[in-house]
């Protein structure tokens, strides 16, 4: 009796890329908001192209980190549930962060 195992070798390949993943997530990781928000995940989720885009149809001046953290949180999330599938700024940032990390798992 013999059996073949060709997928075996796939699947052995694609838990080594989900460790090699997981190994990389392992620490404080930073990302940029353009490699968090991808254009694919803006496109699918947004009314923008781009997170930069985003930000330029707001209301804010935002032109460095400090005026992005100065954008009051309850306002925000009223912008992001008027231009995306969101409900708030904090479901719309988890979202691509799992995204960014089932990627980096191999999903």
């Amino acid at each position: 009796m013999s059996f073949e195992t060709d997928g075996f070798d796939e699947l052995q390949d694609r838990l080594e890329g989900m460790k090699e993943g997981g190994e990389e997530l392992e620490g404080e990781n930073k990302i940029s908001f353009d490699g968090l928000f991808t254009t694919g995940f803006m496109q699918k989720y947004t009314d923008f192209e781009s997170f930069g885009e985003l930000l330029e149809e707001s209301q804010w001046d935002v032109e460095s980190e400090d005026d992005f953290l100065e954008i009051p949180d309850d306002e925000f999330d009223v912008y992001i549930a008027e231009r995306t599938t969101f409900e708030s700024w904090e479901q719309m940032y988890g979202k691509a962060a799992e995204n960014r990390i089932g990627e980096q798992l191999g999903f």
